[in-house]
């Protein structure tokens, strides 16, 4: 079983402490390593679809953009990628929004090498959703206290790295509107919706409307 991983995580120490973790594992290949979601979508723009990695270990408290919006984005363009959460939190509110981002496990950073190798058995072979046991008992709590008629998961939000202008844009865009037409609803020059556009394109690592139109109704953005 060769796998292909990937890892995202700011720390320089905690990068290098997981891939020492795997190189005990010589069926386990990294791919890339990447310091931020936004490095880390760019890395996999550039790959081929054969050369994508299957699964991405995804810390979450990131500079530029953290792990749960670079899962959120990610999944929508690349839909067969498992992602597993490696991180220091165990809240309540970052369990969740990791699973509604579209996680397939959460593990804590300090786990061992064999738990790390069991989790990727787990998601690719078996479609689990590996834990720490610490997460997996608080996540049993609190789904026992909720009910269907308490239901806690909300529609997924906008990247925070998309401004307010670049919203009402893209809400136009994704009514079919052109740039002329946006430009003279928003009293904006026609270049100024152009370079919105651009920088919508750009945040969201896409490069036509119709990724743009299917990521906004995949996660419900308007």
């Amino acid at each position: 079983m060769n796998v292909r991983i990937a890892l995202t995580e700011d720390n320089n120490v905690n990068r290098n402490t997981f891939m020492q973790k795997i190189k005990g594992y010589p069926e386990l290949h990294l791919v890339f390593s990447a310091e931020n979601g936004h490095e880390c979508l760019e890395e996999l723009k550039g790959l081929p679809l054969q050369l994508l990695p299957e699964v991405i270990f995804m810390d979450l408290e990131m500079p530029e953009m953290d792990g749960i919006e670079a899962i959120q984005i990610a999944k929508s363009l690349y839909t067969r990628i498992h992602f597993i959460v490696l991180t220091v939190f165990d809240d309540d509110e970052k369990i969740f929004e990791a699973i509604r981002a579209g996680a397939s496990g959460y593990l804590l950073k300090h786990e061992p090498a064999g738990v790390i190798k069991d989790a990727i058995v787990n998601v690719l072979e078996f479609g689990g959703a590996p834990m720490s046991p610490a997460i997996a008992r608080k996540t049993m709590r609190l789904l026992s206290k909720s009910s269907p008629e308490k239901e806690t998961y909300t529609d997924s939000t906008l990247p925070k790295i998309i401004t307010e202008r670049e919203q009402e844009i893209l809400q136009h865009l994704v009514n079919g509107w052109d740039a002329k037409r946006t430009a003279t609803e928003l009293n904006l020059s026609v270049l100024t919706v152009r370079k919105h556009i651009a920088n919508i394109y750009t945040k969201l690592h896409v490069t036509s409307r119709a990724q743009v139109i299917s990521l906004a109704h995949k996660n419900k953005w308007v």
